[in-house]
């Protein structure tokens, strides 16, 4: 892959990360009560199966979770190496832990839900991480002579 490819696809790959956890975020901490109960879907909610619901809890997250979209932003908008490393690196400091807790955490979910919950941040891991080999191919600075 040139750096060209790599630099489309790192994007892509950002703006990816940053829909959809920055609309978890906005949810967690514009609608805590709602992202708890009905998160992902209303038929079949995977947060509300880890009672109990704390306010303050769901809108910390909600704000850190758009840190860390800010961060993941700002990496799709200056896809320079470093700052891609480290928001990627950012990205799996969260789901790695968040995919583990929640792996050893389903003997009370219904069958599809575990198995929708454990693909979902599987996905979260292995989109971050595999986006992490192509960094080598960007620029240690500026992107593009046009990009500024």
């Amino acid at each position: 892959m040139n750096t060209k490819g790599a630099i489309t696809t790192i994007r892509a790959g950002l703006v990816f990360l940053v829909l959809a956890q920055g609309g978890a975020g906005v949810l967690q901490l514009f609608g805590p009560r709602t992202f708890y109960d009905d998160f992902p879907l209303p038929s079949s909610p995977w947060v509300s199966l880890l009672p109990p619901y704390n306010e303050h809890l769901m809108r910390d997250v909600g704000a850190l979770t758009l840190a860390l979209v800010l961060v993941l932003t700002a990496a799709a908008i200056w896809p320079e190496r470093r700052l891609v490393q480290v928001a990627l690196a950012a990205n799996l400091m969260f789901t790695v832990p968040h995919f583990v807790f929640h792996a050893t955490h389903v003997d009370h979910y219904p069958t599809g839900s575990a198995i929708g919950l454990i693909v979902t941040l599987g996905l979260a891991v292995l989109l971050p991480a595999a986006l992490l080999a192509p960094t080598r191919r960007l620029p240690r600075a500026a992107l593009d002579k046009g990009d500024s």
